[in-house]
């Protein structure tokens, strides 16, 4: 199946886990999804034999059913399988904010279908028979990008939780700071007294850890996309 219908990934595997420096550092772990045992006991012992920790799935629905949370990882997966195929799983797990890097492997490639993985966000797409060299290549280019991208969601989380902790108020200010209103333009804005700008201004830079308005700037344009959501 690699129709349009969703694919409903269970709730317990849907639960988001902070990317912490620990998770970040762990060791990865390849998983593996494909419905031929054989090319999965291959596969398994190809990636071993490269120093990866392995998981094997003999269909999505397994794999599912243990969703990766937390540490890096990349995911190396058939296209057509029984139920749901490679492409389904990719949508359905971009739609439950699932990330993490996908390697598609198939027999039965097709441009079409190349194009449309790599367009939704795969890392590699091989066609069987491939070298090893071609996978494992793939495989470090993935977990190289899942690192970054945890990073990264990690200095989010940290940005996120320093804004929470801002007061109605201090959030207004920081949001006039953003857009360049000086203090006295601010407390216009705001009805209030420059004085009392200038103390929520400096209460908001502190909790926000922001050495300078430029750092702040940074630090909103980061936000911005959990903001929308």
């Amino acid at each position: 199946m690699d129709g349009d219908s969703p694919v409903r990934v269970p709730l317990t595997a849907a639960v988001p886990v902070p990317a912490t420096p620990e998770l970040i550092e762990a060791a990865p772990v390849v998983y593996i999804v494909d419905d031929d045992a054989s090319v999965r006991n291959a596969l398994d012992s190809l990636v071993r034999s490269a120093g990866f920790r392995v998981r094997t799935f003999p269909s999505a629905l397994e794999f599912l059913r243990i969703a990766p949370r937390g540490g890096p990882g990349c995911l190396v997966l058939d296209i057509r399988m029984p139920g749901i195929g490679g492409l389904d799983l990719q949508r359905g797990l971009a739609r439950n904010d699932m990330s993490i890097p996908i390697i598609f492997i198939t027999a039965h490639a097709d441009i079409p279908t190349a194009v449309r993985a790599m367009k939704e966000g795969a890392v590699e797409f091989l066609t069987k028979p491939f070298r090893d060299r071609d996978l494992l290549d793939a495989i470090a280019q993935a977990i190289d990008r899942d690192r970054l991208a945890r990073s990264e969601w990690a200095g989010v989380a940290e940005l996120r939780d320093r804004f929470d902790s801002l007061t109605p108020r201090e959030r207004e200010v920081m949001q006039l700071v953003v857009r360049g209103l000086m203090n006295k333009q601010i407390a216009a804005e705001l009805g209030n007294s420059e004085v009392t700008v200038k103390l929520q201004r400096g209460r908001m830079m502190k909790k926000m850890q922001a050495g300078s308005v430029a750092e702040l700037v940074r630090m909103a344009a980061k936000l911005e996309p959990a903001e929308r959501k």
